[in-house]
């Protein structure tokens, strides 16, 4: 059983006193029990979680942390890295998604075949829908819809966030687990991690519209702010494909770590979290290179941007 003790500071004495300078990349390592902050590349700070943290998301000046295994959620202050609070959740709670004005937050449960709404000031449940089996990575949009890749179902259930009821049910590849909105919101893309290949779903009529290969075992999906490019990773393979938003073809291949999972994209980057090299690889978009890896903590599996901080590092 994982302890739920917590050590509540980030720490980067070099920093010090420094503004944050751009959005901030957070990175969560599950067997290190450790969150890393990442700023145009450099490590900026580093906080221990204990209990495993398997997924991270942000909103509202805050940062989000599951604990699959300890039945908890972290919530931390995302300009100082401070731990708030540590909220009580009885499933067994992995995919996560934060309202932009971060008082809400939706969690699928794994092992209950669910998602939650709850209150991010004292873990509320507010209201639950039943989704597929092992509901894996969600995503909110703006409008408040609500879509949960659906892993031993082979589906994305989309919901109405606010009613949480059921909007549609959308048959995909196999074992869905990774998900993508395009910057306007029009397309979903579904990485499926075993039959190897992405799905696009039109988000307007709520349809899969194309599936495509990505590589082998598709883990983590993110698309370009510009929508031209998805970006997916390939846990087997150690590497990114990249495809053509327009015409789905591919436009190159890149080598990472090993086994990459999670992948977000910022100031002209695009990270990726490498599980089994403890290291976070730097992509620069116009050259579509790796041009580093930053180490972390063991087993990065999750990353989220937060937006620019008010206060410095302290």
């Amino acid at each position: 059983m994982i302890r739920p003790a917590l050590v509540a500071l980030f720490l980067a004495p070099a920093l010090a006193g420094l503004p944050v300078r751009a959005a901030t990349v957070y990175v969560a390592s599950q067997q290190g029990a450790q969150v890393t902050r990442l700023e145009a590349g450099t490590v900026a700070g580093r906080a221990t979680v204990a209990g495993a943290p398997a997924t991270v998301a942000a909103g509202g000046g805050s940062v989000f942390l599951s604990h699959p295994d300890g039945h908890t959620i972290t919530v931390a202050d995302a300009a100082t890295g401070a731990v708030l609070r540590r909220l009580p959740y009885k499933g067994q709670g992995f995919g996560l998604a934060a309202s932009a004005d971060g008082r809400t937050l939706f969690v699928a449960d794994w092992s209950g075949n669910r998602v939650d709404r709850l209150s991010a000031a004292d873990g509320t449940v507010e209201a639950s829908a039943e989704t597929g089996r092992d509901p894996a990575h969600i995503a909110l949009d703006r409008a408040g819809r609500l879509y949960v890749a659906d892993r031993e179902s082979h589906q994305v259930s989309v919901f109405d966030g606010a009613r949480m009821t059921r909007l549609a049910t959308i048959p995909v590849g196999t074992a869905p687990f990774a998900l993508a909105l395009s910057p306007d919101e029009r397309r979903l893309y579904v990485g499926n991690v075993r039959s190897n290949d992405l799905t696009v779903i039109d988000t307007g009529t709520l349809k899969a519209i194309a599936t495509v290969p990505a590589g082998a075992m598709p883990y983590g999906v993110s698309v370009s702010p510009d929508g031209a490019r998805v970006f997916v990773t390939n846990q087997h393979a150690g590497t990114v494909t990249v495809l053509d938003a327009g015409t789905l073809a591919n436009a190159a291949t890149i080598g990472v770590g090993r086994y990459p999972e999670g992948i977000v994209i910022e100031g002209g980057k695009a990270y990726v979290a490498n599980w089994f090299s403890d290291t976070v690889s730097v992509i620069d978009l116009a050259t579509l290179k790796e041009i580093t890896q930053v180490p972390v903590a063991e087993g990065p599996r999750s990353l989220a941007i937060a937006a620019p901080a008010k206060e410095a590092l302290r």
